[in-house]
């Protein structure tokens, strides 16, 4: 087998880091006026999870089109989304800046994580491939997640790790400004386009 192959795994490898460049590229130049970072991120799911499966294709193509047909809901989901993070980040600085440590703040700062977690981990990958409202989208994530709740913690704890990893210093920071927020998507998408399967499968066998 030749290094440089269509079929080598180095040649998949480099492929699929330049469309997890391209993607974050769009990403980031989507998500610049912040209100559509909902619909930025339900384009980018809808491109990860046909990566996942290996579906090749044009990214901006693939990426524009799901953006034009899902911003009306996926906008109110960011939105919804950064006022729990925001909310949860709140609570943890109340947490340490407020004289005595207020337990409440840290027990409110938790809760708005793990609302966070179990309700949109898998609520942008659902908007991208299939059709529900938007109280329907966060109510499947979070069915999903506590259906799910092995695989759903492993990838939870995943994320965690990359993000840490991005975060471990300035160096790491830069690298992840290029490809880090398609990186989580496209590890989200993977653990998601299996559990999708799976429900579909079951659902078709009735």
């Amino acid at each position: 087998m030749k290094l440089f192959s269509v079929d080598s795994p180095l040649y998949r490898f480099i492929t699929t880091f330049w469309e997890i460049v391209k993607l974050n590229f769009f990403w980031l130049l989507f998500s610049l006026p912040i209100v559509t970072i909902g619909a930025s991120t339900t384009a980018a799911f809808s491109v990860g999870l046909k990566m996942a499966e290996n579906h090749e294709g044009y990214i901006f193509k693939a990426f524009w089109k799901a953006f034009k047909e899902n911003w009306k809901k996926a906008v109110p989901v960011g939105l919804l989304n950064l006022l729990i993070a925001y909310a949860a980040y709140l609570d943890f600085e109340l947490f340490e800046k407020v004289e005595g440590n207020p337990f409440i703040c840290l027990v409110m700062g938790i809760l708005a994580i793990v609302i966070s977690v179990t309700g949109f981990i898998y609520a942008y990958p659902l908007l991208a491939r299939y059709e529900n409202s938007i109280a329907g989208t966060i109510k499947n994530s979070f069915e999903i997640y506590t259906r799910y709740i092995g695989r759903s913690i492993a990838l939870t704890v995943i994320v965690a790790l990359e993000l840490a990893v991005m975060l471990w210093n300035m160096t790491t920071v830069y690298f992840a400004i290029l490809i880090g927020p398609a990186c989580v998507i496209y590890t989200i998408s993977a653990g998601a386009l299996y559990i999708f399967r799976d429900i579909e499968r079951k659902e078709k066998e009735g």
